[in-house]
């Protein structure tokens, strides 16, 4: 009965592992937007600012697209 169990716990480890090394090659072959639309930073400060200013201009222009949307229409 153990032998069993141990059977079914491999089996499943196994089926596991499959899926997430299919996950993982999957999301390895997409390129990230962010990646290629700035250059890489020199330092751990520049990348630091450089996503808080993409951050910044994201949120901003989700500000703007939402207040265009709240408009009354006349």
């Amino acid at each position: 009965m153990r032998l069993l169990g141990l059977i079914s716990l491999l089996v499943v480890l196994a089926i596991v592992g499959v899926a997430v090394s299919r996950q993982l090659q999957a999301v390895g072959r997409v390129p990230s937007p962010a990646a290629s639309a700035a250059p890489p930073a020199a330092n751990v400060r520049e990348a630091s600012q450089q996503l808080q200013e993409q951050v910044r201009r994201d949120v901003t222009k989700a500000l703007e697209q939402g207040a265009r949307r709240e408009e009354p229409e006349q």
